[in-house]
């Protein structure tokens, strides 16, 4: 007798998922706000700066005409793919073709979901940095890798990392995922970095994943791409994002650069899957990539201020906390004496007594445990209210 499915069990990718620990920071704060609790949301990144003008005006322009309402281009428009390849030329002095080293993607993280699902068998192993975005992880267990998990809490530290786990593995990765600015820490790579990492993965036939999400929120010297190291194209593609860079969060427009190989796995896999972002989100995209840039300026201007204040007015309040290099979030230790309590609970007890929402650190990794990130998205005025509210609950 044919055996019967039990469809009360959880289904075969979903228990590889853990629970999601921000949910249940996400919901306390979703009840505390319902019962009239002022919560100050340092949790998400969520940015609260305006999109700037001359690209809503772009889209506005472009929806009211009807050819541009259809189904769009999986790869996304040229126009866009071209001002992708002119943003490139003119940031990093790297030349990209549109045809072929370029994909637009609906916001960074469905491209790197994807380009997981493309080039992923399971069982394959994946190098992947602890604390980092948890989908770096998770994008490639949903697909059936096997991630190994490299302490990251800076590049120098990463890249040692890597080097002792290919000294004694039984089997080589398939990919390393990197991502500098970092998201939670705010720390850089810079291009020695890279181009030390592209030289490994060259001589071992690695794939390399750069998330490049953070490279235009910067307050020393200017991120690198992996692209301004020699032969890197070969073996590596990057993902970026309007997302920060521009306030378009909600717009989900990114783009995935790089290795023609790779690129065209991941259009194939998109090719199933979507239809492109909307053309004139696309259109608007254009705008935002070759229009003025002084918005760009003012956005990195806005958070580094915000940074400052939150530090100084923090540490005052008794929680030292150290400046980021890069990202609009500030990656902060525990008070010593919530140590023991661990991040997430801390992260509870600051909103429920301090009204401070902050994402747990142990959200990003094992490694993450005794930290919490510090998202810059409200405004000064909002900032120092919550140092006062943190005095109050350190003392």
């Amino acid at each position: 007798m044919t055996e019967k499915p039990n469809l009360q069990d959880d289904f075969y990718r979903i228990k590889k998922l853990p629970p999601y620990v921000f949910q249940e920071v996400n919901t306390l704060k979703a009840r505390l706000r319902n019962q009239g609790a002022d919560i100050i949301d340092f949790g998400f990144g969520n940015p609260d700066l305006p999109t700037p003008p001359h690209v809503i005006e772009k889209l506005i322009e472009t929806v009211q005409k009807p050819n541009t309402t259809g189904y769009s281009a999986s790869r996304g428009i040229l126009g866009l793919r071209q001002a992708c390849a002119r943003y490139y030329n003119r940031r990093f002095d790297v030349k990209l073709d549109p045809e072929d080293e370029i994909i637009a993607t609906i916001g960074s993280k469905e491209g790197f979901a994807n380009l997981a699902q493309a080039i992923t068998a399971p069982g394959d192993i994946i190098y992947a940095p602890d604390p980092s975005y948890p989908l770096h992880a998770y994008g490639f267990i949903i697909a059936g890798a096997k991630i190994q998990a490299i302490p990251a809490m800076t590049a120098d530290e990463y890249l040692a990392g890597i080097k002792d786990a290919l000294a004694t593995a039984e089997k080589l990765p398939i990919a390393i995922v990197v991502c500098f600015p970092s998201n939670p820490t705010g720390h850089i790579a810079n291009l020695d970095f890279y181009t030390e990492i592209v030289a490994i993965a060259i001589k071992h036939g690695i794939l390399i994943l750069s998330d490049l999400a953070y490279s235009e929120i910067y307050f020393t010297d200017p991120p690198p791409s992996i692209f301004q190291v020699p032969g890197a194209k070969d073996i590596a593609v990057e993902t970026i994002s309007l997302s920060k860079t521009y306030s378009m969060a909600g717009w989900r427009m990114g783009f995935a650069v790089g290795s023609k190989r790779l690129i065209a796995a991941l259009a194939r896999v998109k090719s199933y899957l979507d239809y492109g972002a909307f053309t004139p989100i696309q259109v608007a995209a254009c705008a935002a990539l070759d229009g003025p840039q002084e918005c760009v300026t003012e956005a990195r201007n806005t958070y580094k201020s915000r940074r400052d204040v939150l530090i100084e007015s923090f540490n005052r309040s008794g929680w030292e906390i150290a400046p980021p290099e890069a990202s609009m979030f500030i990656w902060v230790k525990l008070p010593n004496n919530f140590q023991k309590m661990g991040s997430l609970e801390f992260s509870k007890r600051l909103m429920t007594d301090a009204s401070i929402a902050v994402s747990p650190g142990v959200g990003f990794g094992a490694n993450g445990e005794g930290y919490v990130r510090m998202a810059v998205v409200e405004n000064e005025q909002r900032i120092r209210q919550a140092a006062r509210n943190l005095k109050k609950f350190l003392d």
